[in-house]
């Protein structure tokens, strides 16, 4: 901008007294000079949705509306994405008082509304500009231009320059006869005076050193052109006044770039300016440009560290901005997903110098935004199979936006969530103003879908994500859709367990997959009918199951007997849904205590706990009781009771076969006999103790095949206190019964005693063979009585009948099978098993007898055939009796309920 040779004018005076604010509200976060303007920042939360402003100064308060703003010197922007309302004074605006261009006071009333009452709070600053004024400088702000000169030139030879200054009333009558004249494109428009000028908006004003020119945009006597392609406006007013015979003429340009900015495709916000902006700015030396942001010019290496460019392109000046450089404002959008805006307040100062050393400052201020961009988030699987959960990771999520809630496959979730959930939700926060969420998913959570892969062979996890976003401060909804999926080995379930006084607790935590197994106790699957049959308390729900297993009841093994306790085992077998193999276990053994306790083994072994307090007499000691047989005497014994561990087939028990069960059977006693008791104390016995144990035949069918006790089940065992009898009648009983399947109480039957038999217990190791007479010298058979345990001599025509069995291997013969007889193992004609010798031998008899009884030594395989003959030949319900001789095994099953001692069919001692 040019100005005239000679322009001497006295400064317009004024006096007046600003307010002073003691105090600045909490909600003026900023109020800052800066080189040529002042700025107050108010937060929009306290002052309301339309904050106002007010200049005062000595001759009253003037309402900053838009247009005055304009025209007196005042910006005021409302900026939603910081949250404040911002106003920008010029040094030079209308209401500062300006002491000798040098300090500058303000004096502003910041209007604000607090539910629906308007408070007005007084703001007061005097700043004083940190550099000094160049002879012309421009501001090209957002909605007006100021140009300034400074006025202290001199004045024609014989003028005195302080002659110039007068008082107010001269300084009126001398800016009265001052002239305005535009000129627009080479076009001279009609002259005005300032009072015309003042009212078309625009303004001149005298400071103490410096001509003021201040006008809005968009004005009638400006005008538009493009220089190297860059729009740029530009009002050119001349000042001119005749006084005498000197005519004072001063030339004023306004010259300002309009260019909006642009975005590129590499992400830079662009912006241009004309080196040279007006043909009367010439014959440069020099142009510097210094960018900076939001009022503040920066250093050239903070500007390049930001990533700012400042490159010349003929005789153009190219700011380039990255478009998530620090300093913008960014905010975020929905619309047709999740979108984007930068907002830069640029602020540029171009520095020329022309021939004459002549410096002219031009500062800009522009608001510049990119277009909506899209700004994708992204997810990341994060996973790790060995944590047995998902983890997500949210990222590349801007500021203004929250995480509002998450729905999984379809159940919806608020953010934070709550602790029984099992999920977890984390905030990453990133030194670019960006956050992101990590988001936690146990396999196990119920949400899961599980599904089981049989190309991978493995259990597919599968978890389909709906992130629910919100964008501040608008709570606008963005929905961001993720699916992750996970392959894991498949595992068995693991059941955990625990020691109780009754028994063993076992608890499965469910898993969705765990329907691939069958979980089974022995060869039966676990259900709730089960439980039931044999008395475990078992719950299930959707959470776990829960199985309690007391002791004593199906399912246990025990080991390790003493006195003082013992140990038992429960296992529960996971078995594959499909193959039924087992494919886990889970074991538990713990320790337990009982006064009384008796097992019957799967390995035909009776293991018996017996309290004989009342067995044995006053002074005598349990460690010296015994079975039936005098040398088996107890493994342990303390002050009242005893531990004895025996094979069924030993120790002087006899067996009873009933219809479907098969009884050992033996005492404990305190013989005088043998032990230096008198007879007033063995009168004190007043219990009789007797222990047995009940196995099904059905489980004892490899008894036919094999040469050993092998059960299927263990047996039910029973202990039976009997106290003495009086008058012929039975004493109370005392029943203990410790079975490994289910606890039955198994009374003592008293029978009128018959006539006594006297023998000697036959001897002989199992599998041997002993060497009997022949069977001719006798004139019969033996004959099962059905009415009580006797053998009785039968015809001979009787003994192909019950001699000749149809009974599996391994001993065989060549005889056919008669046809009334078929084997109940076999169809069609096979080989049958022989008895062995027809020779028998008579043991000698102890004492008389009745004739028809016999008490005969059979050899290990004819007593089996004996047996095999009562079951496969029994008659219906008809009951028969046998003395039998030892075996070499033993079989458990499950047995039928009333089973006891006085159901048995026929009674053998065994030696």
């Amino acid at each position: 901008m040019a100005f005239g040779v000679c322009f001497c004018v006295a400064v317009l005076q004024f006096a007046w007294f600003p307010a002073k604010s003691e105090n600045v509200p909490e909600g003026v976060h900023q109020m800052e000079c800066y080189d040529r303007y002042f700025m107050i920042a108010v937060d929009l939360s306290f002052t309301g949705e339309e904050p106002r402003f007010e200049a005062v100064d000595g001759t009253g308060v003037y309402p900053i509306t838009e247009q005055y703003s304009a025209e007196c010197g005042y910006t005021v922007s409302v900026l939603p994405l910081p949250g404040h309302v911002e106003l920008r004074a010029s040094y030079l605006s209308c209401h500062a008082d300006n002491n000798d261009d040098e300090v500058f006071t303000f004096n502003f009333n910041l209007i604000a509304n607090h539910e629906g009452k308007e408070i007005t709070y007084a703001l007061n600053k005097t700043c004083s500009p940190s550099l000094p004024w160049s002879p012309r400088e421009v501001t090209c702000e957002t909605n007006y231009m100021e140009v300034s000169v400074r006025s202290e030139v001199a004045c024609p030879s014989g003028t005195n320059g302080d002659d110039s200054i007068a008082d107010k009333s001269d300084q009126a009558s001398a800016t009265s006869d001052w002239q305005v004249m535009f000129q627009r494109a080479g076009e001279k428009l009609i002259p005005m005076n300032l009072s015309e000028a003042r009212n078309q908006r625009y303004v001149f004003d005298l400071t103490d050193r410096r001509l003021v020119f201040r006008t809005p945009y968009g004005q009638a006597d400006s005008f538009s052109e493009e220089v190297n392609g860059v729009p740029v406006e530009v009002v050119h007013a001349t000042l001119f006044s005749r006084q005498s015979w000197v005519v004072l003429m001063v030339d004023l340009v306004a010259a300002c770039s309009m260019h909006e900015g642009s975005y590129d495709d590499h992400g830079y916000m662009k912006w241009q300016t004309p080196e040279v902006l007006h043909p009367l700015v010439s014959g440069l030396n020099e142009t510097r440009v210094t960018l900076g942001l939001n009022g503040e010019l920066l250093e050239q290496p903070v500007a390049e560290e930001r990533g700012y460019i400042v490159e010349r392109h003929n005789a153009t000046v190219e700011i380039s901005i990255p478009y998530n450089a620090e300093g913008g404002y960014r905010k975020s959008f929905v619309t047709g997903g999740l979108r984007e805006f930068y907002i830069f307040n640029l602020y540029l100062e171009q520095t020329l110098v022309d021939e004459d050393d002549a410096e002219t400052r031009m500062r800009l201020h522009r608001t510049l935004a990119t277009p909506l961009l899209l700004r994708p988030v992204f997810t990341v699987n994060r996973t790790i199979l060995e944590e047995q959960m998902f983890t997500i990771y949210l990222g590349d999520i801007p500021e203004d936006i929250e995480l509002a809630a998450v729905q999984l496959n379809g159940q919806e979730f608020s953010v934070p969530f709550t602790n029984a959930s099992g999920c977890a939700v984390t905030k990453v926060v990133h030194p670019n103003n960006t956050h992101g969420y990590t988001l936690k998913v146990p396999f196990n959570d119920s949400y899961i879908i599980h599904q089981f892969s049989k190309e991978d062979e493995s259990m597919k996890h599968t978890l389909d994500i709906n992130y629910t976003l919100t964008i501040l401060p608008e709570n606008e909804p963005y929905y961001h859709l993720a699916s992750v999926m996970a392959l894991t080995d498949v595992s068995p379930p693991e059941f955990g367990a625990v020691c109780s006084e009754s028994g063993i607790r076992f608890k499965l935590d469910h898993r969705p997959f765990d329907y691939m197994w069958y979980i089974n106790i022995g060869s039966e699957l676990l259900t709730p009918e089960l439980a039931a049959q044999h008395g475990y308390i078992m719950s299930n729900d959707s959470q776990s199951l829960l199985l309690e297993v007391p002791l004593f009841t199906y399912g246990y093994e025990y080991k390790d007997f003493a006195l003082k306790g013992f140990l038992g085992t429960f296992e529960i077998l996971v078995r594959d849904h499909e193959t039924s193999e087992v494919q886990s276990s889970a074991v538990k053994t713990c320790p337990f205590t009982s006064t009384e306790l008796i097992v019957c083994s799967t390995d035909g072994r009776m293991t018996v706990v017996a309290n004989l307090s009342l067995a044995i007499p006053s002074g005598g000691s349990p460690a010296r009781t015994n079975l039936i047989d005098m040398y088996c005497g107890p493994k342990e014994a303390d002050d009242t009771s005893a531990l004895f561990s025996f094979l069924l087939n030993s120790c002087g028990s006899t067996v009873k076969l009933g219809k479907e069960t098969v009884t050992y059977q033996n005492e404990i006693l305190y013989s005088k006999k043998h032990h230096s008791v008198s007879k007033a104390a063995s009168e004190e016995i007043t219990d009789r103790v007797t222990v047995q144990c009940t196995y099904p035949l059905a489980g004892l069918h490899r008894l036919f095949s094999t040469y050993r006790f092998e059960s299927d089940s263990a047996g039910i065992g029973s202990i039976i206190h009997t106290m003495p009898s009086t008058a012929g009648a039975p004493g109370p009983q005392v029943p203990t019964t410790k079975p490994t399947t289910v606890l039955q109480t198994t009374p003592a039957t008293k029978t009128p005693n018959p006539t006594p038999v006297a023998f000697q217990p036959a001897f002989h190791p199992p599998a041997r063979y002993v060497k009997v007479p022949a069977f001719n010298r006798f004139r019969g058979m033996i004959k099962v009585d059905q009415q009580g345990a006797t053998v009785t001599v039968v015809p001979l025509q009787q003994v192909f009948e019950f001699f000749r069995l149809n009974t599996p291997p391994p001993v065989m013969s060549a005889c056919l099978a008669p046809p009334s007889r078929p084997d109940p193992f076999r169809s069609g004609s096979h080989p049958t098993r022989d008895l062995g010798s027809t020779d028998w031998r008579l043991n000698h008899i102890r004492s008389s007898a009745q004739p028809s009884r016999a008490i005969l030594q059979l050899t290990w395989e004819e007593d089996q055939a004996i047996t095999n003959l009562l079951k496969l030949h029994q008659s219906g319900e008809s009951d028969e009796t046998l003395a039998a001789a030892p075996g070499g095994g033993q079989n458990l099953g499950p047995v039928p309920p009333g089973i006891g001692s006085n159901a048995s069919l026929s009674s053998t001692t065994l030696g």
